[in-house]
């Protein structure tokens, strides 16, 4: 029995023994644990941790963290550009058709339709620069800024970059300060300014994802796509809005999305700022942008089409623009230039593509002269071209209005008829139910084509009557009418 308790007490003690010593040895030899960094984004520096000295430290030895790795303030560049951003609404009267107008032929029915917008203001005085497609439907424009509704008038659209110029009565408004396109970097942080969903005054940033991208979304006959892409969030009712630098410089106006569900999926493109620049200058002072042609059509010049238009494909590097095709007499050709024949600089400028040649010309007048480098079999040539207008002449192009005092509003011919806007409460077109921003084709079934046929059928007539044409929302409508 004692040898018994004799083992066991032995055993005991033994065991307490290893366990000690085999805590002292792991305690020894374990590594030890490494303060975690911390970074102050208040002081933008970083603190390294503190550790025991070895004879390896150098004694003065600091860690300095890159400053361009942390997060970019953008508060200064938002809080320059958001009070120059306004919220756009645009009100149209839609037409609706029920089966009963469909079998009785009754007169469709009517309902307010509201869309949304963004919009920069340009100049102190009221000047506002949107998208087209922001307000080319819309029959009334209301502007929202400050806590305050104005009403707008249109002062011109061009389809060809989807930009249009509006007008509220204002003085000393915030305008925007302007920057540059060319200054502009891939890798630059960017900042979206607008009113995306109907939320007023938001702010998304980004990076300049590339320039000069066409992505074939204008569906105008001459269209100018040069257009920056950037990752910042932009969704409907951003269109319109600010795309501005850090320094809450504009450097685009926000014009569209690439997505399968209709937000933002990282892809967005705004007009370049250089391109709005002309187009406002121009809508303002002629009421219609200048647009200069070069009496040819380029292509992208790579690989591809060197080889379908039988051109020498062992280059280094395809740079430059491809002559496809050209106007019979028209500037180019009257210049020397030939199909085939590849463009390397406008005006000193490169242009390496086909939205970059595009965008060149755009900053253009009808008269102006560009010498154009380009490459013949290898050999390089400069020839001077001179822009024409789109009827071939070197004049500048003026809208042709018509106020007509007798009607209450102002009429201008168009491609298909003639369109009345600017229309007057009392004018008997308001009375009749014809809506702002309408072209009238046809008259009790005759064709008009001028404004002053529109004038003498209303000084005349009287009676009842049908009115046909589209109204802003390009849709086809009759309107009737009684003339006493």
């Amino acid at each position: 029995m004692k040898t018994t308790i004799k083992v066991i007490v032995i055993g005991f003690l033994s065991g307490l023994a290893g366990s000690f010593a085999g805590l002292h040895y792991f305690r020894d030899t374990a590594v030890p644990a490494t303060p975690q960094p911390v970074v102050d984004f208040q002081t933008a520096h970083y603190t390294p941790p503190k550790s025991e000295p070895s004879s390896s430290d150098t004694p003065a030895a600091t860690v300095t963290r890159d400053l361009s790795s942390l997060p970019v303030d953008f508060s200064e560049g938002a809080a320059r550009a958001t009070p120059s951003v306004v919220y756009i609404n645009s009100i149209s009267q839609g037409v609706s058709y029920s089966m009963w107008d469909m079998l009785f032929g009754e007169s469709p029915g009517r309902q307010t339709q509201v869309s949304s917008g963004s919009g920069v203001i340009f100049t102190e005085d009221g000047y506002i620069v949107t998208n087209n497609h922001v307000v080319a439907s819309a029959e009334r424009i209301e502007v929202n800024y400050n806590k305050r509704v104005y009403p707008a008038v249109l002062i011109g659209t061009d389809p060809s970059t989807d930009l249009a110029v509006i007008k509220i009565e204002g003085k000393g408004l915030p305008a925007i300060s302007l920057g540059s396109t060319r200054d502009l970097k891939v890798g630059e942080w960017v900042i979206a300014v607008g009113n995306p969903f109907s939320l007023a005054s938001t702010v998304t940033a980004g990076i300049v994802s590339a320039k000069g991208r066409k992505i074939g979304i204008l569906e105008d006959k001459f269209p100018i796509e040069s257009f920056i892409q950037t990752d910042a969030a932009i969704n409907p009712g951003n269109s319109g809005g600010a795309l501005v630098n850090s320094k809450g410089e504009l450097v685009g106006i926000n014009t569209a999305i690439l997505s399968r569900t209709g937000s933002y999926t990282g892809y967005a493109f705004a007009v370049p700022v250089d391109i709005a620049k002309k187009v406002f200058s121009d809508l303002v002072k002629y009421g219609i942008v200048q647009r200069a042609v070069f009496g040819g059509r380029v292509v992208e010049y790579d690989y591809a089409n060197a080889k379908k238009y039988s051109l020498d494909t062992r280059v280094e590097r395809y740079q430059g623009v491809l002559l496809e095709a050209m106007d019979r007499d028209g500037p180019a050709m009257k210049a020397g230039l030939k199909p085939g024949d590849v463009v390397t600089h406008v005006n000193g400028v490169a242009v390496n593509s086909q939205s970059e040649f595009e965008e060149e010309l755009s900053y253009r007048y009808p008269g102006d002269k560009v010498e154009v480098t380009y490459l013949r079999e290898g050999k390089r040539s400069v020839s001077s071209v001179t822009l024409v207008n789109r009827d071939g002449t070197t004049e500048l192009v003026r809208r042709d209005i018509v106020n007509a005092e007798f009607l209450g509003a102002s009429l201008e011919a168009t491609q298909y008829g003639v369109k009345v806007f600017r229309i007057q409460d009392k004018s008997v077109l308001k009375q009749i139910g014809i809506p702002e921003n309408f072209t009238i084709i046809a008259i009790n079934r005759v064709r008009v084509k001028e404004p002053q046929e529109v004038i003498d059928f209303f000084q005349k007539y009287r009676g009842t009557g049908r009115i046909y044409g589209v109204n802003a929302a390009r849709q086809q409508i009759e309107i009737p009418f009684a003339l006493r």
